[in-house]
């Protein structure tokens, strides 16, 4: 179900999320109070204040906790690419200083690469398949190879930094395959939802003389939690759904060693 919610478009997962939550939230008080009369309700309110406020902070803690996690996790998918990408275009760089053939077969490597990293990986990360020996892989073998066969054709000290540059790339492809399975481990999603719905759920159980006015309290808290939910959903997996990040920045390298003829 999460997994489903993560690869829907923002709309989807936030009519599913907030919207269809926050409509439960209403019906809420209105099935309490058909339930147990307004007195019952009354006489509760000053004990039941005080058990709110420790389950709300109690909650608010996880939510808060859940959401940094999530938006770090994220940000260091995006610097995994950007160190990708900058270790490939370095290699395209220091390929200068190789003879024509291992330059050739360096550069003809490295495309293969950005290639397959972005018409392999970033589709199964999207629909979370992820295989971490598929044609990427076997691409960046192929750059390996490509640079241990120029050794002796060049500066040692620049293939030596190339293969430095290339084991960034490697690390830097391993962190963006974890990445993609999501920074909230699967025992906190319960967690998660059924705090909300125990915070939630909490308010029905307040006496209010106006039910219209506790209902519209409930709805206001509902989508408050609610939305902070929806962005955690939104961002868990940093390569799939509608706020993912896109491989521009390996396409950018790709057209530098590739350029489209005129």
């Amino acid at each position: 179900m999460i997994h489903f919610l993560t690869s829907q478009p923002l709309w989807v997962s936030g009519a599913i999320i907030v919207g269809l939550g926050t409509v439960l939230s209403m019906l809420g008080p209105v099935f309490v109070r058909r339930l147990v009369d307004i007195k019952s309700l009354t006489a509760n309110n000053e004990i039941a204040g005080f058990k709110f406020a420790t389950i709300g902070v109690l909650y608010a803690v996880l939510l808060a906790f859940a959401t940094i996690v999530v938006w770090e996790k994220f940000s260091d998918a995006e610097v995994d690419v950007v160190h990708e990408a900058g270790a490939a275009e370095n290699i395209y760089r220091l390929s200068q200083g190789l003879s024509d053939n291992a330059r050739v077969a360096v550069i003809s490597s490295v495309a293969n690469y950005l290639k397959a990293a972005i018409n392999d990986d970033w589709p199964a990360m999207d629909r979370g398949t992820v295989n971490a020996f598929g044609p990427a892989k076997q691409a960046v073998d192929a750059v390996y190879a490509a640079l241990v066969s120029s050794t002796g054709q060049g500066d040692s000290t620049v293939v030596s930094e190339m293969l430095r540059q290339l084991e960034l790339i490697t690390q830097s492809r391993r962190a963006r395959l974890v990445a993609s399975e999501g920074a909230v481990p699967k025992a906190i999603w319960p967690i998660l939802i059924a705090g909300a719905a125990i915070t939630i759920g909490f308010t029905f159980f307040f006496g209010m003389e106006s039910l219209r006015a506790q209902v519209l309290m409930t709805a206001l808290l509902a989508i408050l939690i609610l939305s902070e939910l929806l962005i955690i959903v939104g961002i868990d997996r940093p390569f799939s759904g509608a706020v993912k990040i896109e491989p521009s920045a390996l396409a950018a390298v790709l057209a530098d060693i590739e350029p489209r003829p005129r």
